[in-house]
């Protein structure tokens, strides 16, 4: 009977096996097939809109094939990159970006400190309630700035709008919020025996934050540096709502008013400007991707 028992297990597993590989090939082709949609989702516009920045005005209104180059062209690149109104609203957007990536880790750091180790009455409410922030639509708050801004300007003379360096005060409302909660779940996930080692041996809360937290929680400190330069340097709405001359736009706003004039849309150069735009994002992306997941799946390991 035992010697059955034995055959008998010994026929079922190679059954076993490839059915377990059936599935594994099976779920491999699903996944490679819905990788290949997704791919194909995403990377036609950007090929599309490379295809097109290579075509001059006449190609791309003739009736032709417009997924192919007849006669590839480097004008649009060349007449905008000699463009100075091109040139400054990049550097509008540089400057912007910059700044306003400084002041938002300054204040989510030392925020996302404050609510995740220094326990207090409501931090928890207040950690939550900054997150709500960040989910209301920033359509809903451009008309409340104007308001303050026209506040502003009564009290003081001091004019707000349509200056470039205005987005800077502008921006941190956006991307401070989310960037706390990004570090509040990262600094939440770091043991709790170093800070208390830390205040046993004689560390200041500040000197806990520094020399300790900061140096460990550098991937969410990336992760949420990257979220503030992404939503400053694609952000539409407050430039095209707050600026309106052309030496105080950003790039986003500038390539849509000064390319698009009337019903005439000069498509070559608009694609080239939006592939340009969108190029120190991506060499970001390429370069810190590992630092921004970690980031971002810190909290999950809570504990």
């Amino acid at each position: 009977m035992a010697n059955a028992s034995i055959a008998v297990g010994t026929l079922d597993r190679p059954v076993r096996y490839g059915s377990i590989s059936r599935d594994r090939k099976w779920a491999l082709r699903w996944s490679y097939f819905f990788l290949v949609l997704f791919a194909a989702f995403f990377l036609l516009p950007p090929i599309y809109m490379l295809i097109t920045s290579l075509k001059s005005s006449a190609e791309i209104s003739a009736a032709q094939n417009p997924w192919w180059v007849y006669a590839p062209t480097l004008s649009n690149y060349i007449e905008l990159l000699t463009q100075n109104q091109y040139l400054i609203f990049f550097r509008n957007s540089a400057l912007v970006s910059v700044c306003v990536v400084t002041i938002t880790m300054l204040i989510s750091v030392f925020a996302a400190f404050a609510l995740a180790r220094m326990k207090f009455w409501g931090s928890a409410t207040i950690a939550t309630g900054v997150f709500l922030t960040y989910l209301v639509p920033d359509t809903l708050l451009f008309i409340p700035l104007f308001k303050m801004f026209a506040f502003v300007r009564d009290w003081t003379d001091i004019e707000l709008m349509n200056h470039w360096w205005t987005m800077i005060i502008l921006y941190p409302t956006l991307s401070v919020p989310f960037a706390t909660w990004i570090m509040i779940g990262y600094f939440a996930s770091i043991p709790k025996e170093l800070d208390e080692a830390a205040l046993i041996d004689g560390a200041t809360w500040f000197q806990t934050l520094t020399k300790i937290f900061i140096p460990v929680a550098m991937p969410g400190i990336i992760a949420a540096m990257i979220f503030s330069f992404t939503v400053s340097w694609a952000q539409f709405l407050y430039p095209l709502a707050f600026t309106t001359s052309t030496s105080e736009l950003v790039l986003p706003v500038g390539i849509v008013t000064t390319l698009i004039k009337g019903d005439v849309f000069n498509w070559g150069q608009i694609m080239t400007g939006a592939l340009l735009g969108a190029a120190p994002p991506l060499i970001i992306y390429a370069f810190l991707m590992d630092y921004y997941i970690a980031g971002l799946t810190a909290g999950s390991t809570k504990g």
